[in-house]
């Protein structure tokens, strides 16, 4: 087995091959002066089963090309099985025809990954569980559940906690968490006008002097949790902190939650956190390299995955 990395996220890279005692396979990632992609595997991996981690997070375009490119020379070099670890699945929110004559970007991305040469995907709390049926090849979806409950039963009295969903969307997933902890569940029901602009319409379900914990998968902008923690507030809730599996935090997000009534904001380093979102005052960062670090594990050793989910 070998571990190789593009640039997106060297450091959770290397906490994975420390987290599996495998120190990651040579390799150059690197640019031409004209800005095009040029890789190098510089050790033997001819018969060898090859993880490739990467997301496609900012900026999307670039690091998308280089797992391509990535998985391409690892075909060419003769690997037995190349599987492309994604913690976060870029393009993942264009998964249906939101309006006439747009594009399914999700499934194109899938398509690509598949061509280039991939023979599995391991990627994270896919933004649209559907998604890995876009995939013509095995996928697993882990979901970053479990790395959340520990932290959580870590800084909350669950006695006194409530889980609450910051759409009707995610419902799903807020339930399932709420059930894992034994705590009651909330929704704000709120009414999206304009992409990345949110209104909160009302809160269902009792959260007066409960502390609230927002879930989503996915915090882009800010302006929907920033809205809810609001909302929240505003129905006599005791604090609110969220708990998100990515930190997209493009623009302005990392000022707009530092400065918003969020107690907290936690997610995981399924993508590379910035300066600003280290420093940030009310930003914590958790790490998914163990339960990635053994998803491989027990992949390459043909082991059950799903098990680690029970």
């Amino acid at each position: 087995m070998k571990i190789i990395s593009g640039n997106s996220n060297r450091p959770l890279a290397e906490a994975i091959s420390s987290y599996l005692n495998l120190p990651q396979a040579k390799s150059v990632v690197k640019r031409f002066a004209d800005m095009e992609i040029f890789v190098e595997i510089q050790e033997n991996v001819r018969g060898q089963d090859v993880f490739v981690v990467q997301s496609t997070s900012f900026p999307a375009n670039d690091h998308l090309m280089e797992l391509l490119i990535i998985i391409d020379a690892l075909r060419r070099s003769s690997a037995h099985r190349i599987t492309a670890v994604i913690p976060y699945f870029g393009y993942a929110r264009q998964d249906r025809k939101s309006s006439p004559r747009t594009p399914i970007s999700a499934k194109l991305v899938a398509n690509l990954i598949t061509r280039a040469g991939a023979d599995r995907v391991l990627t994270l709390d896919l933004h649209a569980g559907q998604i890995q049926g876009f995939f013509d090849i095995p996928t697993d979806n882990l979901f970053a559940g479990p790395v959340l409950v520990r932290d959580i039963k870590d800084h909350y009295d669950l006695r006194n906690t409530v889980v609450v969903s910051p759409d009707v969307g995610g419902v799903v997933r807020a339930r399932a968490l709420a059930k894992r902890i034994g705590t009651p569940l909330a929704i704000v029901d709120k009414r999206r006008d304009r992409p990345g602009e949110s209104e909160v319409m009302n809160i269902i379900g009792d959260v007066k002097g409960h502390s609230c914990i927002l879930l989503d998968d996915i915090v882009d902008s800010g302006g929907t949790l920033c809205n809810a923690a609001e909302a929240l507030l505003a129905q006599g809730a005791k604090d609110v902190a969220a708990y998100i599996t990515h930190g997209v935090l493009s623009g302005g997000a990392v000022a707009r939650i530092t400065s918003s009534k969020l107690k907290s904001l936690v997610i995981t380093d399924s993508i590379q956190p910035t300066e600003a979102v280290k420093v940030a005052r009310n930003i914590r960062v958790i790490s998914i390299a163990p339960l990635i670090g053994e998803a491989i594990g027990r992949t390459s050793r043909e082991e059950s995955v799903s098990s680690l989910f029970d």
